[in-house]
């Protein structure tokens, strides 16, 4: 009987989903309609994951899924467009400035 035999505990899946065309097509937009664009690589997690971040020149920011660090610079260099990994530059200032204008200004409903 087999009460007692070990088990290998299951891999965890990332309940996270990979990079879709919608997800490069929106990069991509934004890319083409902000001026000073810089990417951010962004690494893999326990919870999502690799994924890239757009930083304007004026710090407005999206992020979304990517198919890997190599898919990352793929796309950033066809959209010619520097990109940076933020495990060793970190998060632009003007970022963190666009997040934090954001904060100050009143909710429009």
């Amino acid at each position: 009987m087999a009460l007692f035999r070990r088990r290998k505990p299951p891999t965890p899946a990332s309940r996270d989903r990979p990079a879709e065309r919608a997800d490069l097509d929106h990069l991509a937009d934004f890319v083409r309609t902000r001026r000073g664009v810089e990417a951010y690589l962004e690494p893999r997690t326990t919870v999502t994951e690799t994924t890239v971040i757009m930083i304007a020149d004026d710090g407005e920011w999206t992020r979304r899924r990517i198919d890997g660090p190599d898919g990352a610079r793929r796309f950033a260099h066809a959209l010619g467009i520097p990109i940076y990994d933020v495990r060793l530059m970190g998060y632009p200032q003007r970022m963190r400035d666009y997040n934090e204008r954001r904060k100050r200004r009143p909710e429009v409903f």
